[in-house]
């Protein structure tokens, strides 16, 4: 039976604020049947709170429209993500102020309130769940749409598997796919590998040797993506461990809740090359789409990379000197990785089925 993803598309007929996208956001929330679960419940809304110069994360006005939705119909909404004392999520308009809710640190401001659950795939042990996402009554997954280094695409899953969770799960995750591998005869020294770490893990000792801080590295990649010269290597290239590890560590998330008190919304506007965390906003790669919900995850998943159409192609969104493959989705053409692979490994967890069908909200 196909899955019902509600899809809210950009067109417009008139110069009418009635036909904008926040609003459809609000039809589409009253269609979904949303209102009826939230009802006296506590309710993390999980979103990115992007980094420094970063600006395609999602809108507040979005934001706010699905905060007021909520206590309208008697629920207690708050944004959450993690490292907020260190990406300023107030510089890009994320305060309870401008949002109408509170926007906590899912791990408090230690960063050391979390759940563990064991979990048992190759390297992969630890799903350290963030305190208050297992706290909540109910998990809105809000995720912008974008492109990833590492499993090609980031939505629904990935907002959940690297975003509700610590560094040591975070650094796990990244551990399937492989470590790091410095080569000294090709480094020339430049240090974009240091400026590029979000997590101070990396630096130069006094006998100019790369030297990494593994407690600290979460083995984002960005150290090796930046390096002009090549000199940081992985040392394997798994990146379907990755994305079964993704899809593992958001179903141990999930299981922290009922069933049917997990709420799916994928917004698919400025879909840029890379993740929001890099703290910088490139040209989208797409005109914008719209936004789609659901309460099935592989289902919006699915839809979302299918709306991703590379005969739409904004040739600026792809960096200068990059030639993309010559086969799959835009995503693999841009990463060199299948993104509908994450879709078979939600499906082999139980988290929905790819088959969907829309519900146009206009």
């Amino acid at each position: 039976m196909s899955q019902k993803v509600y899809f809210s598309n950009m067109a417009y007929t008139a110069y009418d604020a009635d036909q904008t996208l926040p609003r459809k956001f609000g039809r589409q929330l009253e269609a979904c049947g949303l209102a009826e679960k939230v009802k006296d419940k506590s309710i993390a809304i999980k979103i990115h709170v992007g980094a420094e110069l970063g600006y395609s994360t999602i809108p507040p006005v979005f934001m706010r429209v699905l905060a007021k939705f909520v206590k309208d119909h008697g629920g207690r909404p708050f944004f959450t993500d993690h490292y907020l004392d260190s990406r300023h999520p107030e510089h890009r308009g994320y305060t309870e102020e401008s949002l109408g809710a509170p926007v906590l640190d899912a791990t408090g401001i230690l960063r050391k309130y979390l759940y563990t659950k064991e979990v048992d795939f190759k390297g992969f042990k630890h799903v350290d769940v963030a305190g208050l996402i297992h706290d909540a009554d109910f998990l809105i997954d809000f995720s912008h749409v974008k492109g990833h280094g590492c499993c090609a695409y980031g939505g629904a899953a990935k907002n959940i598997a690297m975003g509700c969770v610590s560094d040591r799960t975070r650094r796990e995750q990244h551990g399937l796919e492989g470590g790091l591998s410095w080569d000294a005869s090709k480094c020339t020294h430049c240090e974009a590998c240091i400026a590029a770490c979000n997590h101070r893990a990396n630096s130069f000792t006094d006998k100019g040797e790369y030297e990494v801080n593994f407690h600290n590295c979460t083995l984002c990649q960005h150290c090796l993506k930046v390096c002009p010269a090549g000199a940081i290597t992985l040392t394997d290239a798994s990146y379907l461990d990755f994305q079964k590890g993704l899809a593992l560590c958001t179903k141990t998330v999930l299981d922290t809740f009922e069933p049917g008190n997990v709420f799916y919304i994928n917004l698919l506007i400025s879909i840029t090359a890379m993740c929001d965390c890099w703290g910088m906003t490139t040209p989208s790669l797409v005109p914008d789409i719209g936004l789609m919900s659901s309460w099935n995850l592989a289902a919006i998943e699915k839809a979302s990379l299918d709306e991703i159409k590379l005969e739409r192609l904004n040739p600026e969104g792809i960096p200068g000197g990059i030639i993309l493959g010559d086969s799959g989705h835009l995503f693999q053409r841009l990463h060199g990785k299948d993104p509908y692979a994450q879709i078979k490994f939600l499906e082999e967890y139980g988290l929905g089925s790819g088959d969907y069908a829309y519900e146009m909200v206009s």
